[in-house]
């Protein structure tokens, strides 16, 4: 059981520097998450709020919204696209509780600003029409990261997320909106989640959906992350850990590993007709209305 701690924020959109992130800004309601994902990269961040439990001390910034609306109606403000929830779900549990996300969408409405969401919860459903809306008006796009359809081991690498099918379900329902959907494969876990069967199954439900597109990435690792998830390897696959912790003597796995994968994903990615860009969307959208000039660089 999660505890909740009550925050307030400065700014509620930190601006993002570097090329290698396809949008101007990242807004996080949430700090900690619910989920428990043994692989998530963002469990360094609970350091600076001199906390420990990533996974169960959730903090709430309770003035998000009006921080909001200062930003987005600044005569400054040229409506970059918004990555929503780059480092924590922004609809895990808690969302249920606080339900900050219908006034952030109403707002993103009001001031036309497009955004992207990532999501592992179904939650997201309960704003379908807002998201809808915006989409009518603005670029939006909604993507869920799913990297497994074998439910005994998505329980164990993501023991609080909602089940991988319940997951596609929401892809399938925001690809009768004029948001553009994807499907994030990553991480993919080496040993785990990167058999062709299981690679195979997501793309078949991927082209069910109607996804844009399909964006895949190997297991990375470094700091808290590492450790923890070197734990939970030992735990619970102890007959893979010397192979696991041999390929992952570095952050990463190396490049024969990585090459041999990715002929096997872009062979399904092509039998299944997929897209695995992640900007087509953006770009076509902007070719085929009449939207204002809008900024994803």
């Amino acid at each position: 059981m999660a505890d909740y701690y009550e925050m307030t924020c400065s700014v509620a959109c930190n601006s993002l520097k570097g090329k290698h992130h396809p949008y101007g800004w990242d807004l996080n309601i949430y700090r900690g998450c619910e989920h428990g994902c043994k692989y998530c990269y963002a469990m360094y961040s609970h350091q600076y709020m001199k906390a420990k439990k990533f996974f169960s001390d959730i903090y709430v910034k309770t003035n998000i919204v009006e921080q909001l609306e200062r930003q987005l109606s600044s005569s400054s403000w040229k409506r970059e696209v918004v990555n929503i929830g780059g480092v924590t779900d922004s609809y895990q549990q808690a969302e249920k509780q606080y339900k900050l996300m219908p006034d952030i969408l109403r707002l993103l409405i009001k001031y036309k600003t497009p955004c992207i969401i990532s999501t592992k919860s179904d939650l997201i459903l309960r704003d379908y029409d807002y998201i809808a809306e915006l989409s009518d008006i603005t670029y939006v796009n909604v993507a869920s990261t799913i990297t497994c359809m074998d439910e005994h081991i998505r329980k164990k690498i993501e023991p609080n997320s909602v089940e991988s099918t319940r997951r596609f379900a929401v892809l399938k329902e925001f690809s009768k909106t004029n948001a553009s959907t994807g499907l994030h494969f990553m991480p993919i876990i080496p040993y785990i989640t990167d058999n062709r069967d299981n690679v195979d199954s997501l793309y078949y439900n991927a082209a069910k959906c109607d996804v844009d597109y399909v964006l895949p990435g190997v297991l990375y690792l470094r700091g808290k992350t590492r450790e923890v998830f070197f734990d939970f390897m030992y735990q619970e696959f102890p007959h893979l850990f010397e192979q696991f912790k041999k390929l992952y003597s570095t952050g990463g796995a190396d490049k024969n590993y990585k090459d041999k994968l990715y002929l096997m994903v872009n062979e399904l990615k092509d039998k299944y007709n997929l897209s695995n860009s992640y900007t087509k969307p953006y770009k076509e959208k902007l070719n085929q209305t009449n939207y204002e000039q809008l900024t994803l660089f």
